[in-house]
């Protein structure tokens, strides 16, 4: 196993996870229309992954993927997210990144968005985090239960944004206490900033993660007054854009500490594009659909990996790699290796990120955003299966019927041309795999805080 720390100190760890951003909405994954150029540094600067890939198209699953290295369903988040009305959420039993980083002397803090449980018992501060500040769930969801929500036109929205941003009930906690209700939405993104530069400040004398999980591009969409372009076709380029630069102020306060050496900086999406929001969503580029599909475009996402003088400056990885795979690939690069007390399904991608190694990932499944098996991925060949409605015959209702989807992406990565028909060999031995590995995983499955299996 390849473990790498090659500074006197253990190195940090910044993720920064946005939210319904798209694989075509930066500059370095070839948008046109919106800038992106502290971004598109970090990409000059580091590694930018082609196929990396979350293991849910919508946000409360990938959130557990990405913190457990586990397929949702193995922990039990894999049906669908988490509302203001649940009373469930990842167990504080799970390891999560944040438990291993601590328990070997980082500082930890989750800043932006969690929603994996608004619970004191499934909140950051009980599952690794030393301190939280942010919002328990989605932007679009009001505290306590989630009733009264406006009913707004999002063009409206952006155009009146100190009107309508007052009219959701979304709570900002500080660990597990509620210190604003409603948040100013507007400014969010800039306090999350702020406080992501305090805590790095704070800790720049020891080892620290930080988990940076905007609730923006997530609609309503809002920014500050001096950042606002007042047209609402703009609307998703300025908050993607008021992104960039909150990242930069980041990325510069790492660079005056002197830290670049000794940190790790990831940004990606916790799924593809909102596209029903039409330009107050994103894009996903070359890819086929967005958020809440198993199709590329709902799964594959956005991936930098920054590590001045470890990740080669201005590299590429087309290797099939996954947000389920940071968990043991940080672990292994903090000098810390893993040693999961139950089964993960995250592998190390320590080689991809330093030596532009082969990926060992040769496999991934597909779940849908309510949790089914749908699909698996197989070297270029992508596998699915979905089940699509019937036409009523006479009025009466009739049972699904199956869609099988065969895909070559290395010809065909906006999957287009369904070639099924042409190898139904592949089709099943394919189908036969996905399954095999679905019922392990069933199987073990673990259960969530607040619910029975």
């Amino acid at each position: 196993m390849l473990v790498c720390s090659s500074n006197a100190r253990d190195p940090n760890v910044i993720i920064i996870f946005t939210d319904d951003q798209g694989y075509g909405d930066l500059g370095c994954y070839g948008s046109t229309s919106i800038k992106t150029p502290h971004l598109d540094q970090l990409a000059i600067e580091g590694m930018k992954l082609t196929d990396f890939h979350v293991p849910s198209p919508v946000c409360s699953p990938s959130r557990a993927g990405l913190l457990t290295g586990c397929y949702p369903k193995r922990v039990g988040m894999h049906r669908h997210v988490v509302f203001p009305f649940h009373r469930y959420g990842l167990h504080p039993d799970e390891l999560t990144l944040a438990d291993h980083l601590k328990a070997n002397g980082y500082a930890t803090a989750c800043v932006g968005k969690w929603h994996l449980g608004h619970m004191p018992e499934t909140l950051p501060t009980a599952q690794g985090f030393d301190s939280y500040f942010g919002i328990p769930y989605s932007n679009d969801m009001s505290h306590p239960d989630n009733k009264k929500k406006p009913r707004m036109n999002q063009d409206e929205s952006w155009r009146r944004q100190d009107h309508f941003s007052k009219l959701w009930n979304t709570p900002l906690m500080k660990d597990e206490k509620i210190i604003e209700l409603p948040v100013n939405q507007r400014t969010i993104t800039r306090r999350y900033t702020d406080e992501a530069i305090r805590f790095i400040t704070t800790n720049k004398d020891r080892p620290f993660f930080l988990y940076l999980p905007h609730s923006m591009p997530h609609i309503p969409l809002y920014v500050p007054d001096d950042v606002l372009d007042p047209d609402p076709k703009h609307a998703y380029r300025c908050v993607i854009e008021h992104i960039d630069a909150e990242c930069g102020r980041l990325i510069q306060t790492v660079k005056d500490l002197g830290l670049e050496k000794e940190t790790y900086i990831i940004f990606t999406s916790d799924n593809g594009p909102w596209l029903s929001y039409k330009h107050h969503g994103g894009s996903a580029g070359p890819l086929r659909s967005g958020k809440g599909t198993t199709f590329e475009g709902g799964q594959r996402v956005p991936c930098i990996i920054w590590g001045p003088g470890r990740v080669p400056a201005g590299s590429r990885s087309d290797a099939l790699t996954s947000s389920i795979d940071l968990l043991p690939t940080l672990a292994n690069l903090s000098g810390y290796p893993l040693k999961a007390k139950a089964p993960i399904d995250g592998l190390d991608l320590s080689g991809v990120f330093l030596e532009q190694k082969p990926s060992p990932r040769s496999e991934f499944l597909h779940y849908s955003s309510n949790g089914k098996l749908e699909g698996i991925r197989q070297g270029a060949w992508k596998l699915l299966v979905k089940e699509v409605r019937a036409k009523k015959v006479k009025g009466k209702a009739q049972p699904p019927r199956k869609q099988v989807m065969l895909y070559n992406l290395s010809k065909d990565l906006g999957e287009q041309v369904n070639v099924a028909e042409t190898f139904p060999e592949k089709v099943a031995t394919m189908q036969k795999r996905m399954i095999e590995l679905d019922t392990e995983i069933e199987k073990n499955a673990r259960p969530v805080f607040g619910q029975k299996r």
